[in-house]
């Protein structure tokens, strides 16, 4: 199980990464797919009709149809999920991957980062990764990582002025340490959030969880790393820098956690939670099905201390909405026992 500690040090970020990455893959079994890779691409190249698969291709029908009979998908994607289970040391998230649901072999290559398209041919792909560390690493991460899967910091205003005033309502009360879990919390934008209203609030800094399936994005969160986009990795060591000078890291912990299955008590070292938020994934493409719905509320119920409160936003898939409604959400947390609340944005239950 990875858990992670916020960290500066980079020796430490490492150290972590090669115990999640394979560096040493051998090339020798992947020969034999290179030649059958490099066959294919001979021969689109010399039977095909132009345009060739190139950066900035708009894939037509056609075109789709060409790769297809030259390069497919359904081939290229079992080698690729070979090179992805040789290069981690977990078992791999495929469905994650781009991979997964591409058309072809056309539409996966203009859609991938122009560090990836230096040849359209697959095979020389293959080879680059298998040689080139460095390569291999931003690969992994924009596979399990991609950025049109985060949002950034400040997602959720309302929810947020919704905890800001909860915050105060406990110090009033005498409070002034919590245990909180951001669950599925991707990057930990959410969880670094919450951490500076803890520390504007002046909270006893507690134990902060957040608790995703990835592990890629567990060791990102806890080192402000993110080798396939340093762009954002500038952006969120600038947003959470007070929360490193002020000591806050020091009480946040990041760990991998599937909230569909039964939880262990080690994951909650620090007894029930006061403030769970699990934001992005109820009714998502993730988790939709009525049955795991009913399953992750009632295991992040249980983990919820008397008084405490679940909240559940959600401003990235809209179309899933028509599917699995606020309301339908709502049924399912009084279900388990948690009053509805008015929280500013998505859905929040209280435990009695």
């Amino acid at each position: 199980m990875v858990s992670i500690i916020p960290s500066h040090d980079a020796e430490t970020a490492n150290t972590k990464l090669g115990q999640l990455i394979n560096y040493d893959i051998a090339a020798d079994p992947f020969q034999d797919s290179i030649r059958r890779l490099q066959s294919r691409f001979n021969l689109y190249a010399a039977t095909s009709p132009t345009p060739f698969i190139a950066p900035g291709l708009i894939v037509t029908p056609e075109i789709r149809r060409q790769s297809e009979i030259y390069l497919p998908i359904a081939e290229i994607r079992r080698i690729f999920y070979r090179l992805y289970r040789h290069a981690l040391q977990y078992p791999p998230i495929l469905s994650s991957t781009p991979f997964h649901k591409a058309l072809s072999w056309a539409d996966l290559y203009v859609a991938i980062p122009p560090r990836f398209q230096q040849s359209s041919n697959p095979a020389r792909l293959l080879e680059a990764f298998l040689s080139d560390r460095d390569m291999l690493t931003e690969f992994l991460f924009e596979s399990f990582m991609p950025r049109r899967f985060y949002g950034g910091f400040g997602r959720y205003p309302g929810q947020m002025e919704f905890i800001s005033g909860w915050l105060d309502k406990k110090k009033r009360g005498g409070v002034t340490r919590l245990h909180t879990l951001d669950a599925a919390c991707g990057r930990g934008e959410d969880t670094c959030g919450f951490a500076g209203l803890l520390m504007k609030a002046r909270f006893a800094p507690e134990e902060i969880e957040g608790w995703t399936l990835e592990p890629l994005e567990v060791w990102s969160a806890a080192h402000r790393s993110f080798p396939h986009d340093l762009e954002c990795e500038a952006i969120y060591r600038r947003e959470t820098a007070r929360i490193f000078e002020m000591g806050y890291h020091q009480r946040i912990r990041f760990r991998c956690a599937d909230l569909t299955q039964k939880l262990s008590p080690r994951l909650c070292q620090g007894g029930p939670f006061d403030l769970i938020f699990c934001n992005g994934l109820l009714g998502g493409p993730i988790i939709n099905e009525s049955e795991k719905l009913e399953r992750v509320i009632a295991n992040l119920s249980t983990l919820l201390a008397p008084g405490g409160i679940l909240l559940a936003a959600d401003c990235f898939h809209g179309g899933w909405k028509s599917k699995c409604r606020n309301d339908d959400l709502k049924e399912l947390f009084s279900q388990v026992g948690l009053k509805i609340s008015d929280v500013g944005e998505g859905i929040g239950g209280f435990k009695l």
